[in-house]
C-alpha cells in the first residue's frame, strides 16, 4: 500500500506521515465517540495518564485523559483498528503480512492544559527480540504546533536502545534530547503517524483552545517475542491482519495481570504515549 518512496523515506527517518489516510468525515466520528467515551469513564474513574517527568517540562498545570484497549468499549473503534487501510501499511513496514495488536490507547490533550511528554523511545516500556514493533496514531482532529503535536527525532530509529530515565516514566535526559532538537509532524484530521518504537519522539503541551485528539495503536510482528513480559493487557496478542504462525506462544495464556481479563480499561497509564 505504500510507494517504494514512502517505505523509503520510513526506513530512513523512523516515521511516516500518510496525509488523509481516513477521511475527514470518518476522523469525526472517531472523535464524537472518543469524547463521549472519555465521558462516560469519568463519571466512573480518574482517567489522568500525566507522567510524573511532564511537570519537569513545564509549571503549567496539565491534564491527560486516556482509555486502553477502546476496542471493548465501542463497536466502531473495533472496526477502526482492523482497517485494511491502517493494517495493510502497518504490514508493508513490518515487513509481515500478519500484524498483531500490542496494545491501544486514546489520548485527549485537553485544551490549554493538555500534558506534554518528554523525548522518549517506547522500547523501554515493552522490549522485544525482534523490534518489529511500531506505533500508528490516528488523528481524530487537526494537531497543529500549538496542539502539542507529536515530534520526531528523524534516523533517531538507527542508535538503537538508548538509556533512559525511569523516574517519572521512560524519558531520555532533559539536557540531552530537549523537545525543541525534534522536528513537530503537524497533523489533520484523518493523517496518520507511522513509526518505530525506537524512533525517539515526544510532544509538546496543549496551548490552544480546542482539544487534541489521538489513537494510538500498537502493532507488532506475531513471530517478534517479548523480550520481557511487562505491559500485558487484555487485548493483547488479537490479530489485527493475517494470522499468527506462532499459535499464541508471544504471550503465554495466563500472564495477564490483574484486573486485565476485566477490560484493562485504564491500565498501563504510564506505559508509553506522546
Amino acid at each position: 500500500m505504500l510507494t517504494q518512496e514512502q517505505l523509503d523515506f520510513y526506513h530512513e527517518n523512523g516515521y511516516l506521515l500518510v496525509k488523509g489516510l481516513f477521511t475527514r468525515e470518518e476522523a469525526a466520528a472517531f472523535r464524537a465517540e472518543a469524547h463521549a467515551l472519555i465521558e462516560r469513564l469519568q463519571r466512573v474513574t480518574d482517567v489522568d495518564a500525566t507522567w510524573g517527568s511532564a511537570r519537569e517540562v513545564t509549571m503549567t498545570k496539565t491534564a491527560l485523559l486516556h482509555c486502553h484497549n477502546v476496542q471493548f468499549q465501542s463497536a466502531i473503534f473495533t472496526r477502526l483498528i482492523v482497517d485494511e487501510r491502517l493494517t495493510g501499511i502497518a504490514a508493508d513496514i513490518i515487513g509481515s503480512p500478519n500484524v498483531q495488536l500490542h496494545h491501544n490507547k486514546l489520548f485527549i490533550k485537553p485544551p490549554e492544559k493538555g500534558s506534554p511528554f518528554p523525548m522518549h523511545q517506547d522500547r523501554p516500556f515493552f522490549p522485544h527480540d525482534k523490534d518489529t514493533m511500531i506505533a500508528a496514531i490516528i488523528h481524530f482532529d487537526d494537531a497543529p504546533l500549538e496542539k502539542g503535536c507529536v515530534r520526531m527525532v528523524p534516523g533517531s530509529h538507527k542508535l538503537g536502545p538508548l538509556p533512559h530515565v525511569q523516574e517519572g516514566g521512560w524519558h531520555l535526559p532533559f539536557d540531552q534530547y530537549p523537545l525543541e532538537s525534534s522536528v513537530a509532524c503537524e497533523a489533520e484530521a484523518g493523517d496518520v503517524l507511522f513509526f518505530s518504537y525506537l524512533t525517539i519522539h515526544g510532544s509538546g503541551v496543549n496551548v490552544s483552545n480546542e482539544a487534541r485528539t489521538t489513537l494510538l495503536v500498537q502493532m507488532r510482528d506475531p513471530l517478534d517475542p517479548p523480550s520481557v513480559l511487562t505491559h500485558l493487557s487484555r487485548g493483547q496478542g488479537m490479530m489485527l491482519r493475517g494470522v499468527d504462525p506462532s499459535a499464541g506462544k508471544a504471550t503465554p495464556p495466563g500472564d495477564e495481570p490483574k484486573g486485565a481479563m476485566n477490560g484493562g480499561t485504564m491500565g498501563g497509564g504510564m506505559m508509553g504515549g506522546r
